[in-house]
């Protein structure tokens, strides 16, 4: 048991206490929420929507995700007591765990568990969710997630099939979480042995040079092996900032249908085929030519509406697919120059659906912006504090992990008082806070991939027309705006109604109906007033308490034939209707409310007078980056020049 995971439970176990306590949280709700949260990002899953159910009979849930292929579902189990040390997880602890989350899911699919429960529980909708949908399951993926040290016993569990389903299991222990945080934010990375799963390599021809910098092959792929390659790792095959198989609604999708239905041989001729990248590929020479024994970390970049058809086709028609064939450019990407090389790559052959630059990673102008405002900007103590703080802007994953990794004790030290952990946000994160309140609750809803996909989007565009929109002003409106986040957050979890489940769900309706409000006002909330405090007054804390009672009120009577509350919340009707209740909040908020907002020709005039200081800003810090680099070669005297 190295230190480093020692240290790195100490560390992950205070942030759990500061993070409850900001939000008013139980530690075993938190814990779930920080597991999860990593999983997203990763890519592991989809989404996680909290949902906890116990019942005597040896049955619990305590969350579950509706996976967009519309064929699975993700179920959540916690292990959790608020342990101070490390201890094992054997497998009897494994067995008993996975059982009652397996005993919840035939509960429900076979034996109707919903008409058992009051319709006000938690469980009660996911529960006649699962009933209603258990034909239309292929896979049921069981997690366990748990703050203990998986025992080395423990070997992989392997995938059953139970009646009509699949069942998978995930084991997430605290060492599998260090890895995923501790290794530059990597993810877990899809390795692929076609030996061993299809029993022969794949042929491929070397498109590369022994001199580049980089290999790459063209392949044909048998549809067969890609259809089975989709059914066993789903969106993990498809990288992640990209889109997701939006299922045969496009034209692309209903055409590729089309000929695998009734044109199979012709497949080729006609697809444009994949466009892929790898860490590694290990290739084995033979008489008849090389072959692709083994792919380390397989991501399809430009395919994968192809890919999801062929599986979906498949699944749903009794499609053969013994006749298609599927070309694919596969280039191997080191690392290191992951970053770089892969958003070009996903850019240039991403052609059949326009995608927004904006879509693409993390290297965007506007996330490097915000970025460097991250670093450089201090933010006003709050109230009783004496020193100034920043916030931390996680462009990619696993920056602020990786900041403090080599530091000693008192460096690290320093960092988190300069960059405190509950003032560290991802993409994702700003992406919640900015959508809430600028009309998009339903998108908040759809989970943390799906809306920051909506939300890059209307950035890019946004961008393209004016970048200097996106200045100081901006980054600290930003900052405001996760403040009031997070506050609400603390605010619905202590409420008297308040009963332990979709909190999300109603904090981000909470936030958007107070913007709406201001909006039907004429006016515009002061964030430069939360800014300078880094916190909310007491009358906006009231109003927060009133409109999340409104919410909670509006979303809990769901439209006739939606059970399940949280699928209520992903519907733009679902907002709609809580619109209505605008009218009723004016009465119901003080008159010290106007206090909080401001007439809307006051925050025009001051974000133009901040991009006039914003331009020549800018201009001179690129000036003076670039004069501070070493002209060290022919060709960057020749960049200079021409950049001058």
């Amino acid at each position: 048991m190295s230190m480093d995971i020692e240290e790195f439970f100490h560390d992950f176990r205070q942030v759990l206490l500061s993070g409850a306590e900001a939000r008013g949280d139980f530690l075993e709700t938190e814990f779930a929420l920080s597991m999860t949260r990593e999983l997203e990002e990763s890519g592991a899953i989809e989404g996680f929507e909290p949902c906890h159910y116990k019942a005597p009979r040896g049955m619990r849930v305590d969350g579950y995700w509706l996976n967009d292929d519309g064929i699975s579902i993700d179920l959540f189990v916690v292990d959790f007591a608020n342990r101070e040390g490390l201890e094992s997880l054997t497998r009897s602890d494994v067995d008993a765990l996975l059982k009652r989350i397996e005993n919840f899911f035939t509960a429900c699919s076979l034996k109707e568990l919903y008409n058992e429960l009051e319709e006000t529980s938690l469980g009660y909708g996911l529960a006649r969710d699962i009933s209603s949908r258990a034909n239309t399951f292929a896979k049921v993926n069981f997690y366990l997630l748990s703050e203990r040290l998986l025992s080395e016993k423990v070997q992989a569990i392997e995938n059953r099939i139970y009646q009509k389903w699949t069942f998978t299991y995930n084991i997430w222990d605290i060492a599998r979480l260090h890895r995923i945080k501790t290794s530059r934010g990597a993810k877990e990375e899809v390795v692929i042995d076609f030996e061993s799963m299809f029993g022969q390599g794949i042929p491929c021809l070397p498109a590369h040079i022994k001199s580049a910098d980089y290999e790459s092959y063209l392949m044909v792929m048998p549809a067969t092996i890609l259809g089975d390659l989709y059914g066993q790792y789903g969106d993990r095959l498809l990288e992640q900032n990209v889109r997701c198989f939006l299922q045969a609604r496009g034209k692309v999708n209903k055409g590729i249908r089309s000929t695998i239905l009734t044109d199979p041989e012709m497949f080729f001729a006609y697809n444009n085929g994949i466009t892929a990248t790898a860490r590694e590929v290990i290739t084995e020479p033979r008489a008849d030519g090389i072959y692709i024994r083994e792919i380390k970390d397989l991501q399809i970049v430009n395919g994968g509406q192809t890919t999801a058809s062929l599986f979906h086709t498949r699944r749903k028609d009794k499609a053969s697919l013994e006749k298609i064939f599927v070309q694919m450019k596969l280039s191997v990407v080191d690392s290191e120059k992951s970053e770089e090389v892969i958003p070009r790559i996903s850019e240039y052959a991403n052609t059949q659906n326009k995608i927004n630059t904006a879509d693409f990673f993390s290297n965007h102008p506007f996330h490097i912006r915000m970025e460097e405002f991250s670093r450089r900007i201090w933010a006003p103590p709050q109230q009783g504090a004496l020193r100034e703080s920043k916030w931390f802007y996680e462009r990619t994953r696993g920056q602020y992990s990786d900041a403090q990794a080599k530091a000693s004790k008192t460096e690290k030290k320093k960092f988190l008082a300069e960059f405190p952990p509950s003032q560290m946000f991802t993409k994702t994160d700003l992406a919640k806070f900015e959508n809430a309140w600028d009309d998009k609750p339903a998108y908040v809803n759809l989970g943390a991939q799906k809306n920051f996909a909506q939300y890059a989007k209307r950035i890019g565009q946004e961008w393209t027309k004016n970048p200097d929109h996106f200045n100081e002003r901006y980054y600290k409106r930003a900052i405001a705006r996760a403040i009031l986040f997070r506050r609400t957050e603390g605010i619905v979890s202590t409420q008297p109604w308040f009963n332990g489940g979709y909190r999300a769900n109603i904090v981000a309706y909470t936030l958007a109906l107070l913007s709406r409000l201001c909006t039907e006002m004429d006016k515009s909330f002061d964030f430069m007033k939360v800014w300078e405090t880094q916190d909310i007054t007491e009358v906006m804390q009231d109003a927060i308490e009133i409109t999340s009672k409104v919410a909670f009120d509006s979303i809990m009577s769901p439209a006739t034939g939606i059970s399940n509350i949280s699928e209520w919340c992903k519907k733009e009707a679902c907002w709609d209707r809580l619109l209505l209740k605008s009218e009723v909040l004016k009465s119901l908020l003080s008159t010290e409310f106007n206090g909080l907002v401001t007439n809307k020709e006051v925050i025009i005039e001051e974000l133009n007078s901040t991009a006039k200081v914003q331009k020549p800003d800018g201009d001179i810090e690129t000036q003076k980056r670039g004069i501070s680099i070493p002209p060290i070669t022919t060709r960057w005297l020749k960049f200079m020049d021409w950049w001058k």
